[in-house]
C-alpha cells in the first residue's frame, strides 16, 4: 500500500469571496456558501467539467460504476448527484426491475440533471430528489448500492455523513466513492498544484463567467480533504468491515470501495 506523507503537501485555507475562510466555518455555514457557488455555474457546470478534466472525468466515472456489482432488481441511491452523470451509468447496472435516486442539496444542479434523465426517458427509473448527505430521510438498509462522485469533499460534516450512509444501505451493501485525492508522484503533486491553482480557476472562471469564487474553492477543497489513506479509516470508523481504494491518473483521483 502507497505510503504518504503525513502532512498534506501544499494544504490551504478555503478562501471565501466574502474574505472567510470556508474550512474554519460551521458545517452549515460551508455548505450554504457551497450551495450558493455552486447554484451560479450549473448551466455550464458539465462544459466545465470536460474541459478542465480534458474529458477524464467520463472515464473516472465509468470506472467506478464498473465497480457497482449488477443487479436484476437493485435499488441504488447517488448522493450529491448533480447533473446526474452517475446516476445514468448506475441505472444501467441495476437491472430490468431497478431504480435509482438521485439526490442533491441544490435545487439548480437537479434540474440540469432532470433535463438529462429526461431526454434519455428514464424519469421512471431514475428520481431526482433533494436531499441532505447527513440526513438522507430513507430507512435504514435501504439500499444495495450507494454512489457518490465528486461531492464527499463538499459535506459539512463528513464523519456523520459517512455513518447515514451505512445506516441506509442494506447488510452487504457497497459504497463506491470517487474524489479527487492526492497524487503519488512529487513531480505530479507539484504539476497538479500549479494546475489547479493557478490555470483552473482562470479557464472555469472565464468559461462559467463566475463571479462566487468556486473554482478557487474547488482546488482548495481538495486540499484540506483527507488523503486516500485518511478517507480509508473515516469509513472504517463509520462501522464498514471492508474498505479499499484504487488511483486513477496517478492519484489524482481516487475510488474508495466500501462494504457494510
Amino acid at each position: 500500500m502507497l505510503q504518504l506523507e503525513e502532512k498534506p503537501l501544499g494544504q490551504r485555507p478555503i478562501a471565501a469571496p466574502s474574505g472567510q475562510v470556508v474550512s474554519e466555518w460551521s458545517g452549515q455555514a460551508r455548505e450554504q456558501a457551497v450551495q450558493r457557488m455552486f447554484t451560479a455555474i450549473a448551466r455550464s457546470y458539465d462544459l466545465n467539467n470536460s474541459l478542465l478534466s480534458f474529458g477524464l472525468h467520463h472515464r473516472w466515472k465509468r470506472r467506478a460504476v464498473a465497480l457497482v456489482p449488477p443487479s436484476t432488481n437493485g435499488w441504488a441511491i447517488d448522493i450529491g448527484a448533480g447533473t446526474a452523470d452517475l446516476a445514468l451509468l448506475l441505472e444501467k447496472r441495476m437491472g430490468q426491475g431497478g431504480h435509482v435516486v438521485a439526490t442533491d442539496l441544490n435545487d439548480a444542479m437537479l434540474r440540469e440533471g432532470q433535463r438529462k434523465i429526461a431526454r434519455r426517458g428514464l424519469r421512471a427509473r431514475i428520481s431526482c430528489l433533494r436531499a441532505n448527505a447527513e440526513q438522507l430521510g430513507f430507512r435504514e438498509a435501504s439500499f444495495d448500492t450507494l454512489t457518490a462522485s465528486f461531492c464527499i469533499r463538499n459535506v459539512g460534516n463528513l464523519a456523520q455523513a459517512f455513518v447515514e450512509i451505512h445506516r441506509v444501505l442494506k447488510p452487504g451493501g457497497r459504497f463506491v466513492c470517487l474524489e479527487f485525492s492526492r497524487p503519488v508522484r512529487p513531480w505530479l503533486l507539484r504539476l497538479y498544484d500549479w494546475y489547479s491553482f493557478r490555470l483552473l480557476p482562470k479557464i472555469g472562471t472565464l468559461v462559467a463567467r463566475d463571479k462566487t469564487g468556486v473554482y478557487d474553492y474547488l482546488p482548495a477543497s481538495i486540499r484540506t480533504f483527507p488523503d486516500q489513506e485518511g478517507l480509508k479509516e473515516l469509513l472504517l470508523k463509520a462501522g464498514f468491515r471492508q474498505v479499499g481504494y484504487q488511483n486513477l491518473s496517478g492519484g489524482i483521483v481516487a475510488i474508495h470501495v466500501a462494504t457494510k
